[in-house]
């Protein structure tokens, strides 16, 4: 039977990409193949899984007046969507890739304020879920409290459902301290921020650990870049290198990891598995320009062939 994901977007972005020769200051800048995306951790991570057949269900807040433009943009893929109305409209992200240098430069605004009474409905609606996966991925909006993901931690635990985390600052740390999770996904970044110190691989590993055994977490999988991710629960420490693929934009990379880890999970296979396919899916999305993320083809090819390296 088909297992059911729950993606969640509380701070969903129209992501516009487009190509520019040169960025300079204060001269006009002149684009071209301008693209627009429904963005934002939740919703990307719901692209991903339709992309690869899958068939997620979507939460996420709309509103004001780019809310319409977002909705459509969501037209195009096989998601089931759970739209949740809010005054403020719907961000626009911009990244704009210099054709000269091949750098990216990427404008992402905070986002309108969410009002804790405009996130009652998606709670009510996490607490009426019924299926396999909760992943709540993403920011949170200006005024939700940071205990929002822990709340919906809290209800996916009593529902026995896997719940997946991927966000940053205090919404990382009041989650982590204060609930269970099946999976969580940081950057060497995040997890600096969220122990207070800086990290070397080494040091990383056994803060991970750390989590693992205090019962926060039961699966981390540390995303590092170029340099690979590991993967840490109680069964030990694995490692994995990155895939060497043709860089075009390593915009939604961590995303796509997320969302091929557990639409793996979803089939039925084992999370050293999973891992190494989130790993082959987080890849292929850096091969796609601009905000495109991954494709189905590609991740399989990496998965088949190219994520082979593993040394714990």
């Amino acid at each position: 039977m088909q297992k059911r994901i729950l993606a969640i977007a509380l701070n969903p972005a129209i992501d516009v990409s487009c190509d520019a020769e040169h960025v300079r200051p204060t001269l006009k800048t002149r684009t071209a193949n301008q693209k627009h995306y429904a963005g934002g951790g939740g919703a990307n991570v719901a692209r991903v899984i339709a992309e690869l057949g899958g068939r997620a269900e979507l939460v996420y807040l709309s509103g004001g007046i780019s809310g319409p433009l977002y909705d459509s943009l969501l037209d195009q893929y096989d998601i089931v969507r759970h739209r949740i109305e809010m005054a403020g409209s719907n961000r626009i992200a911009l990244m704009v890739h210099e054709t000269s240098t091949n750098f990216e430069y990427r404008f992402v605004p905070e986002g309108p304020t969410v009002s804790p009474e405009e996130l009652l409905p998606v709670h009510d609606f996490v607490e009426n879920f019924e299926g396999d996966y909760i992943v709540a991925s993403g920011s949170l909006p200006l005024g939700a409290p940071p205990d929002t993901y822990r709340r919906m931690a809290d209800t996916a635990r009593r529902k026995n459902i896997r719940f997946v985390l991927d966000t940053s600052g205090e919404a990382l740390r009041q989650t982590v301290d204060h609930a269970e999770i099946f999976l969580l996904k940081p950057s060497m970044s995040e997890l600096e921020k969220l122990v207070g110190e800086r990290l070397d691989e080494r040091i990383a590993c056994e803060a991970a650990s750390e989590l693992v055994r205090r019962g926060s977490v039961q699966n981390i999988a540390l995303s590092m870049g170029k340099a690979g991710a590991i993967l840490v629960n109680a069964d030990g420490m694995v490692r994995m290198r990155s895939v060497h693929v043709r860089e075009a934009s390593a915009v939604g990379a961590g995303d796509s990891f997320v969302a091929g880890m557990v639409w793996w999970l979803s089939q039925g296979h084992p999370v050293i598995e999973a891992f190494r396919f989130g790993i082959a899916a987080g890849s292929a999305a850096v091969m796609t320009p601009g905000t495109e993320l991954c494709r189905r083809e590609d991740v399989f090819a990496l998965y088949e062939n190219g994520v082979t390296s593993v040394h714990g």
